[in-house]
């Protein structure tokens, strides 16, 4: 894709960009979910932490059979490895991004700089152009490339750029772009493969966040390419993977043009995240209208009828990837920054207030039954990473009630 400005795009639009700091969270109840995103955070730390580096376990209890099952090369799938892939590892980057978001705390800046990205880089391949981050560590053979991950390392990063105004974080951001723009074509009209060395469908979990990438790096910089492109992604993907019926969006589409209709809490949420963003940038209502219709079906479809230990009847979030919904509870909060909806925000708390009493265990580690009956024999490090985000994210929100 070609890097030109529009002037006369770029004039009608700057007004509404531009990199704001939201105030620390500052009620009571945005402490309690502050001090509960610390607690968990440290224990991750502590839990699965490698000794004498900035890596991480996979999973608690840590032992050499763990594989992974969601890698694109079956001989990746059932290597046993040390370390963490990248996709979990990355979860820690926008936790603690949360965190710093939501308190304006240094201390999870110093987090970032000197744990985290020291951490991530451990996984930044320059063997291949353009340059990205591999799903496993660069000393180790190489390991495949998805759009999908670097995407949200993109998105953690211009959002980091935004919080600090530092301008490494936005050129690690940009450069991470081009790696993206590298897995379009215009086979099925357009939109980003998932991953580098299997180009064999356009998942809505590179597509839909794409577009929430593109938004923001036009947000960071005035640069309209970026938001033609975003606006481009997210027609692409309404067009391609959205069910007419609910709003929701279905997993992804081949190259044969057959759809995997499997439904997952974040490709809608970052549909969603997406409708509002280019509400803000354009104020142009059908994108509030599309948000609110996603966010509509999101809670009736990712949330389920349950009744606590006390009798009450609630909305609980249904059981699936943590990390997912903690990604999908984005667009809530971002769609929460416009129309001060709290209802949608209170269902989310109210399910991690639930969580907290009863999916822990005794190290500070969550279950991922959201009942709390089940308990897991491992629990995985991006399950962790996601309450983490999760807790701060409503703090957040909460703070500017």
């Amino acid at each position: 894709m070609r890097k030109t400005l529009f002037p006369s795009l770029a004039i009608g639009l700057l007004l509404f960009t531009g990199c704001n700091q939201k105030p620390a969270a500052e009620s009571s109840a945005a402490g309690k979910d502050l001090e509960r995103a610390q607690q968990t955070l440290d224990a991750l730390y502590a839990n699965y932490t490698v000794k004498g580096t900035q890596l991480l376990r996979e999973t608690f209890p840590f032992d050499d059979s763990h594989k992974a099952s969601y890698l694109a090369s079956e001989e990746q799938n059932s290597a046993p490895n040390e370390y963490s892939y990248l996709w979990p590892f990355s979860g820690t980057f926008s936790a603690v991004n949360a965190l710093l978001e939501a308190t304006g705390d240094d201390k999870y800046k110093k987090i970032l700089d000197e744990k985290v990205l020291v951490g991530l880089e451990e996984y930044f391949d320059t063997t291949r152009t353009p340059a990205a981050y591999s799903s496993y560590i660069n000393t180790a053979p190489a390991s495949d490339r998805f759009y999908d991950d670097n995407i949200w390392l993109g998105i953690d990063f211009v959002d980091t750029y935004c919080l600090t105004g530092e301008m490494k974080y936005l050129e690690k951001s940009k450069l991470i772009w081009q790696f993206i723009e590298s897995g379009t074509d215009d086979k099925l009209g357009g939109g980003i493969y998932w991953c580098e060395q299997k180009k064999e469908s356009k998942n809505t979990c590179s597509n839909a966040p794409g577009a929430v990438y593109a938004l923001k790096l036009f947000k960071a910089t005035g640069d309209s390419v970026y938001f033609r492109q975003g606006k481009e992604l997210y027609e692409w993907t309404k067009t391609n993977l959205q069910d007419p019926e609910d709003k929701l969006f279905f997993d992804n589409i081949r190259l044969d043009g057959s759809v995997d209709k499997h439904k997952y809490a974040y490709n809608s949420g970052q549909m969603l995240q997406a409708a509002v963003l280019l509400h803000k940038q354009t104020r142009e209502s059908n994108y509030l209208e599309d948000a609110k219709a996603i966010a509509a079906s999101c809670a009736n479809y990712f949330f389920t009828d349950y009744t606590n230990d006390k009798g009450e009847s609630i909305k609980l979030i249904r059981n699936g990837d943590i990390w997912f919904t903690a990604v999908m509870l984005r667009g809530f909060t971002e769609l929460y920054s416009v129309d001060k909806n709290q209802f949608f925000i209170d269902l989310f708390s109210k399910s991690l207030d639930h969580g907290w009493k009863v999916m822990r265990d005794e190290k500070g580690l969550y279950n991922t039954d959201w009942s709390g009956e089940k308990k897991d024999d491992k629990k995985w490090l991006l399950t962790q990473a996601a309450f983490v985000e999760m807790q701060a994210r409503i703090a957040a929100s909460l703070s500017e009630k």
